[in-house]
Order: structure tokens, then sequence, then C-alpha cells
């Protein structure tokens, strides 16, 4: 089992940006996750377009993004072309989420679906066979810093029974409140993406935490 770490610029001195993404690339990170927010779905607003093409411009790792927003069908291909790897979209906001999916597959990004702590893993039934990644957010979406919600390791579990049982070995990536006391639980129940922000960026050494935090996940996954 191969697990990767992307932390999460949400967490992030965006005065030093490029200093911090190159510093968690030295301690291991293999993606840089995004958070795009609109201050409609979730209560925040974070960042845009350009601000992921600037990002592409010194990472050297896939860019991981995110989009809670309400309507992401319209800033796909913005995003894409700006230099994501990996798009997940909120089940929770599109009526034909198939199409949105196809969308992003063909534009040549992975195409992911993020759900929210309260969202039944079974609303995800339809698109099982088709994801290539799913995000299971262990906190409720909108600001870094949030405890992580103990039941988000039995729904990382369901969801990987679920696409199984379609088929699909894509990844189950979770995001919220992960640092080095849950890491190796969660891979233990089927995470193999975590996604870190302030356990990673407000510890003073990125560089450091990224590395632990590594440590920490692929210590469980040679289990």
């Amino acid at each position: 089992m191969t697990v990767r770490i992307a932390p999460s610029i949400l967490s992030a001195d965006f005065a030093i940006l490029g200093e911090q993404i190159a510093a968690v690339e030295r301690g291991g990170a293999d993606l840089i996750h995004l958070d795009v927010m609109d201050g409609h779905f979730v209560p925040n607003l974070t960042i845009g377009v350009p601000v992921v093409r600037s990002i592409r411009k010194v990472a050297t790792v896939p860019l991981d993004v995110h989009l809670m927003i309400e309507e992401p069908d319209r800033y796909l291909e913005s995003f894409v072309d700006a230099g994501a790897s990996m798009i997940s979209v909120h089940l929770e906001v599109l009526p034909h989420l198939h199409r949105t999916l196809q969308a992003i597959q063909e534009l040549g990004a992975k195409a992911g679906v993020a759900i929210n702590p309260s969202t039944p893993v079974g609303m995800l039934e339809e698109v099982a066979g088709m994801v290539d990644h799913v995000l299971v957010m262990s906190v409720n979406p909108g600001f870094g810093g949030q405890t992580f919600i103990p039941r988000s390791e039995s729904k990382i579990q369901a969801v990987r029974a679920l696409l199984n049982r379609q088929g699909n070995s894509a990844p189950i990536e979770v995001d919220g409140g992960v640092d080095m006391s849950n890491a190796a639980h969660l891979v233990g129940a089927g995470a193999t993406i975590l996604v870190a922000g302030t356990s990673i960026f407000g510890t003073g050494d990125p560089e450091r935490a990224a590395r632990e935090l590594r440590q920490a996940a692929d210590a469980k996954a040679r289990v």
C-alpha cells in the first residue's frame, strides 16, 4: 500500500508560500492540496484560478484541487488549465454528478467526489465505479484547524468497502484534523491520501512535520 501526503496550503503563510511549498516537498509531500471556497457552499473565501496557476509554477508535485463551491462545472476547465492534476467536487451540490466527473476526466484530470461528514456513504453508490478518488471530509468544511470527527474512521472503511464492491481500487483521501495522533488509524481504515494543514504548516517547521507524518503513515502501510 502506498500512502501519499498532501499538505493543505489553507494553513500556510501566503507571504512565503513558495518557500513553504518547497519545504513540504523536501519533507516528502506527494501532492499540494488547494482548498477553493466560495463563501456560499462553505462560510469562507479562499483562493481561485490565479493562485493555482502561480503555485503550479513553483510546485514540483501534482496539485490536488478541492472545489468547495456551489457551481463547480463553470470552472473545471479553468482549474485544469491552471495546473490542477486532481479535482474533487462535492456530491452535495451536483444534481448531475456523472456528467461533472466525466467532464473532469475528459479535461485530463483525475475526478474525485468529496462528501461532508453528514452525507451518507450510500450517496456514492451510483458513481462508485467511475471515480478516480473519494475525499472523505473528517471535519465540516470551511476552516482549517478543526477537530477530527472520530466517526470518520468507520466512514472511510465503508467507502473502501463500497469501492471494492464496484471493483474500483481508487484511493480514499481524508481531509480535516489529520495529524500524527490519527494518521496510522486512518491508513488502517483504508485512507491512502492524507491531507494535513495545521499539523504541517502550523508547526513552524513544515518540512519536518511533513516528514514525520509520512513516517507515521508509511509505518502503518507496511504492517
